[in-house]
């Protein structure tokens, strides 16, 4: 008789709108208003970090323009982020997380992938091990996180948001052909703005429609990921959870809505893409030795150009410098720009244990929409 398959059990647990619910949950002038992790007040400059779901009820998310999110939301507050309180709650919720298990693998300050097939204190059950972190989160530390359970990292992830804020949602091995299939194309692991607008004007617009081409067909319009697409649209991840990874860039990109073609305009979509960047480096407290400019245009054309310190940086003023310095060696007269990214690493060191390989294809995925 042929043994059934034991599936994984996996849980991916989420925050909810984490630096904003700390500065609300330590600060009671703050709760119950829309506020905003970062940017600047007034909306003179920078970008929002994390928003309040009290401010994203009118609009305002993270990796937004302060200008954009004060427009949007006139009585919203800017916090100034305290990226030490934030880690040091992080450190508490990866406690919770160990007392069922080692095998962790942090995404960020606020979001992981645990494995429990075989958990610590033998429940058995993923669900029931991911509604009792969810109570030691509220009752300990009084804060909020969603979470998704299912087989594999894929359908974990996708699962964590169905419920937000505060849910918890289960995805088991039946339904996940059906609930993929009616997934909407942007809402799949790796695939971003650019990618999904590709998918839509080819007319695939669900995880049905993706599943109609072979392989072969998803590697030639979509390259190496086209590989990637194919297994994890027939619900095939396995993708191992991971503890410990190593952090090798942290980084942002936007591409625009139209083409740029002066370097005043790319200057000024530089300061807020190295905000970004700057921003994270300090979550994580780390500095890096050599700065990268990506750039690509109208043509789809692509280059990067670098270049290296002999000293770890990582202060703003130094990444949007070099980047502008970079950015201006490289630009013809008649250059017309659709992408630019910044991205430090060369960390020598510095990280060894912390968190997530960065995305890479627009800006809103460098921020935390779910944070």
């Amino acid at each position: 008789m042929e043994t059934a398959k034991r599936h994984r059990k996996i849980i991916h647990i989420d925050m909810d709108a984490f630096y904003a619910s700390v500065e609300q949950r330590d600060h009671p002038e703050y709760r119950g208003k829309a506020i905003a992790v970062g940017g600047s007040p007034e909306g003179r400059g920078g970008v929002v970090a994390t928003a309040s779901y009290e401010a994203r009820k009118f609009g305002v998310r993270s990796a937004m323009p302060s200008k954009k999110a004060k427009q949007l939301c006139k009585d919203l507050i800017f916090v100034r982020p305290r990226f030490d309180v934030y880690k040091q709650v992080s450190m508490q919720i990866r406690e919770i997380f160990q007392r069922y298990t080692d095998i962790i693998e942090p995404l960020s300050l606020d979001e992981a992938y645990l494995d429990v097939t075989n958990d610590k204190q033998n429940i058995g059950s993923a669900i029931e091990i991911a509604k009792l972190i969810r109570k030691a989160i509220r009752d300990e530390l009084q804060l909020t996180a969603s979470a998704g359970v299912s087989i594999n990292k894929f359908i974990a992830k996708i699962a964590s948001d169905i419920n937000k804020p505060d849910g918890l949602a289960f995805i088991g091995p039946s339904k996940i052909n059906s609930f993929i299939e009616k997934l909407p194309v942007e809402k799949f692991f790796g695939v971003g703005k650019v990618t999904a607008d590709k998918m839509k004007k080819m007319g695939l617009h669900t995880g049905a429609d993706l599943k109609k081409l072979s392989e072969a067909e998803m590697t030639r319009h979509f390259g190496k990921p086209g590989k990637f697409y194919y297994k994890i649209v027939r619900g095939i991840d396995d993708r191992e959870v991971k503890p410990d990874r190593e952090i090798k860039s942290v980084g942002a990109e936007d591409t625009f809505r139209y083409d740029l073609t002066t370097l005043d305009e790319m200057y000024k979509e530089l300061d807020a893409i190295a905000d970004v960047v700057y921003t994270r480096l300090k979550r994580y407290n780390i500095k890096g030795r050599t700065v990268t400019l990506k750039i690509k245009y109208h043509d789809f054309k692509l280059s990067t150009r670098s270049q290296s310190f002999t000293e770890p940086v990582g202060d703003f003023e130094t990444i949007l410098e070099t980047s502008k310095a970079l950015l201006a060696a490289s630009i013809g007269e008649d250059s017309k720009v659709r992408l630019l990214g910044i991205s430090l690493s060369n960390f020598a060191g510095q990280v060894s244990k912390t968190a997530k390989k960065p995305e890479t294809d627009q800006l809103d995925l460098f921020g935390e929409p779910n944070a």
